[in-house]
């Protein structure tokens, strides 16, 4: 089925899966950190006080994950899709609101468990269990909502700061939450059958069977994927964050650093859209191993290339592994583990990248203050991208021929 076909004949359920990837924005790094002068200043808080709190209700929440993703085995999308919305709306409105420091770290927490971690996990998941043979096309479509979200919300509300105050913006953030709930009940009035609830999946997992969250914890191939869950987020968040920073370093303007972003983005869709359209074709076997090879290029570039070309094409590679992780590890979890208990064996994959982008900032912060340089730690981050591939090629290879006893 051709991809225009198939958006038209499933078009409510994927533009839900979207829509609540795009509202995953309001706790994302790239939209909290845009008010971070702000509320230093508010606060009075210097830029490692702000990274603390920031890491501190970033790494809570990653443990929370673990048990709320869970609830996605148990609730319609609609349903918990509409809770989250309600709880993350409160949470902007806390923000806009907060009179004291200390109450930051619950804000965050709250921002980063329902936002990033939540309505990201509920989109994907959803749209895993609802498409079987077109599960990279889905997952795609997910995808174009993370990247409309990252490309159009920080740029809008860093505009609407001219107008208004960086809380009451925070009370639009939440206003635009709450009105996204009948939207979301109107696309979902009837969910996707035959999967739309977790006990009546059929897409199996590896030995043919659905695999429990204890049994996939305890399985080896779970732990050859953890190292490479966590470095995309961990080192993506900590170049963003450091994006000052590394600028100065390379003796180039931040505006030129940030003119290059969108070639970044632009990058990221073709390579979701593509990684959508081979994971249909060849499966994720052949396919994730080797998705993160770019970061090494990138990496590579970011520490050694020294004029702005060799950054922008250090974010054309990042670009291509940002892309495919849209799309290929959701879909590696219902390939070889089963759709049955899907939610509360993807959490765990979640919690792992929240905690990655809770360490990253926080590992280059101290490195940084233990003199090592940005640019020794990004040639770091490209040695580490090609341990995680090796043990991706060496994991997968050895469970792939599990896959073949799905009948």
């Amino acid at each position: 089925m051709n991809i225009p076909r198939f958006v038209t004949q499933n078009a409510p359920w994927l533009l839900a899966g979207g829509f609540l990837a795009f509202l995953s924005g309001f706790g994302q790094t790239y939209f909290i950190s845009i008010f971070a002068g702000e509320i230093r200043t508010e606060f009075n808080l210097s830029h490692g006080q702000w990274g603390g709190i920031y890491t501190l209700g970033t790494s809570i929440s990653a443990l929370v994950m673990v048990w709320a993703g869970g609830l996605t085995d148990i609730f319609r999308a609609r349903s918990l899709g509409s809770v989250v919305l309600i709880i993350l709306a409160l949470a902007c409105v806390s923000m806009s609101l907060a009179q004291h420091s200390w109450v930051l770290v619950g804000v965050i927490f709250f921002l980063r468990l329902l936002g990033q971690g939540m309505l990201s996990h509920i989109a994907v998941v959803s749209v895993s269990r609802w498409f079987v043979a077109t599960r990279g096309k889905a997952l795609m479509c997910v995808g174009l909502g993370f990247s409309i979200g990252e490309a159009t919300l920080p740029v809008t509300f860093v505009a609407a700061m001219k107008v208004l105050g960086w809380r009451e913006l925070w009370l639009v953030a939440a206003g635009i939450s709450i009105l996204a709930i009948p939207l979301l009940w109107t696309l979902l009035r009837t969910e996707r059958t035959p999967q739309s609830m977790a006990d009546t999946g059929v897409s199996l997992g590896m030995a043919g069977r659905h695999w429990s969250r204890p049994q996939a914890f305890k399985h080896w191939l779970f732990w050859f994927m953890v190292p490479a869950l966590l470095g995309p987020a961990a080192f993506s968040t900590a170049f963003f964050f450091n994006q000052v920073y590394f600028a100065s370093v390379k003796g180039i303007e931040h505006i030129q650093l940030v003119a290059f972003f969108p070639l970044f983005t632009a990058v990221s869709v073709i390579s979701m859209i593509i990684s959508g359209w081979l994971l249909d074709k060849l499966g994720t076997a052949r396919l994730i191993p080797w998705f993160q090879l770019p970061m090494v290029i990138a990496f590579g570039l970011f520490g050694t290339g020294q004029s702005p070309l060799m950054i922008a094409l250090g974010l054309v590679f990042m670009g291509m592994t940002a892309g495919a992780n849209t799309t290929l590890p959701n879909a590696f979890w219902a390939e070889f583990y089963g759709t049955r208990s899907l939610g509360s064996i993807k959490a765990m994959a979640a919690a792992v990248m929240v905690l990655g982008s809770a360490l990253g900032p926080g590992l280059t912060g101290v490195l940084i203050d233990l003199d090592v340089g940005i640019q020794t730690q990004y040639l770091g981050a490209a040695g580490y991208f090609l341990f995680t591939s090796a043990l991706m090629a060496i994991g997968v290879g050895r469970a792939r021929p599990l896959l073949a006893m799905n009948i």
